[in-house]
């Protein structure tokens, strides 16, 4: 494992000699501190954003659920003209 100059973070190398494998316990904190490292690097969207992001996602579900109603309703319509209607 090397570290990283700029912000700390621990990184492994790609050309380092092979160390000695670390125990749970280290591993399980070196993945505590990465975590956290990778958290300080999350930039929280402002309410505009938020709204704009939540608005688009909204729109394209809505449009996905129109194509598949679309499709539904095509489907039963297609089906009823081979198969007919039981009497």
């Amino acid at each position: 494992m090397v570290q990283d100059e700029p912000n700390g973070e621990v990184v492994a190398a790609s050309g380092a000699t092979r160390e000695k494998k670390l125990n749970f316990f280290q591993r399980i904190a070196l993945f505590i501190r990465q975590v956290f490292a990778e958290l300080r690097k999350v930039v929280t969207p402002t309410r505009q954003e938020l709204l704009k992001f939540t608005a688009v996602v909204l729109g394209f579900v809505v449009v996905m659920m129109a194509i598949v109603y679309g499709l539904d309703v095509l489907f039963v319509w297609i089906t009823t003209i081979v198969f007919g209607v039981p009497s």
